[in-house]
């Protein structure tokens, strides 16, 4: 394979035209849709969480119960097993509603953006501070993963 040229591959490098103003914009916007993805991690963590707490009631009213203690067990599985944590809601509704309304929309604004803005272009904020903080030469400063072409086309 042919020798490249030091810096990024084409799919990180800024359409001609394109103003400092807009790659910031876009890099901020995308830094948004980060924070949103951590988020749904969070929330997703909190379906399971809860999803196991549930299931783990099970074993807590069976022990309530062998130590005698039917009265809580009974207000464990009829008040709290299997209820909603928000009004009509399982964690499973909130994840789906999450998904379908912001979450979707969050990511198809960041794309459009994108695609309208520079072409589709990814990280081209990253990629440009990349290039202003690394040492062109130096190992472990390679532009480019095993210098390779890709994104060159």
């Amino acid at each position: 394979m042919g020798q490249h040229e030091d810096g990024p591959d084409r799919r990180h490098r800024r359409p001609d035209g394109v103003s400092d103003q807009t790659v910031a914009a876009l890099g901020r916007l995308s830094e948004a849709l980060e924070t949103v993805e951590r988020a749904r991690g969070h929330l997703y963590s909190m379906h399971q969480l809860i999803g196991h707490a549930d299931l783990m009631l099970d074993d807590a009213v069976a022990q309530l119960r062998a130590a005698g203690h039917h009265g809580i067990a009974d207000r464990v599985v009829t008040e709290l097993l299997g209820r909603n944590v928000i009004a009509g809601r399982w964690t499973f509704q909130i994840v789906e509603d999450f998904d379908d309304s912001y979450y979707d929309l969050f990511r198809t604004l960041d794309r459009e953006a994108r695609d309208e803005l520079v072409g589709g272009r990814r990280h081209l904020y990253e990629a440009e501070m990349k290039e202003r903080r690394r040492t062109p030469g130096r190992p472990g400063h390679e532009a480019r993963p095993g210098g390779t072409d890709s994104g060159d086309g």
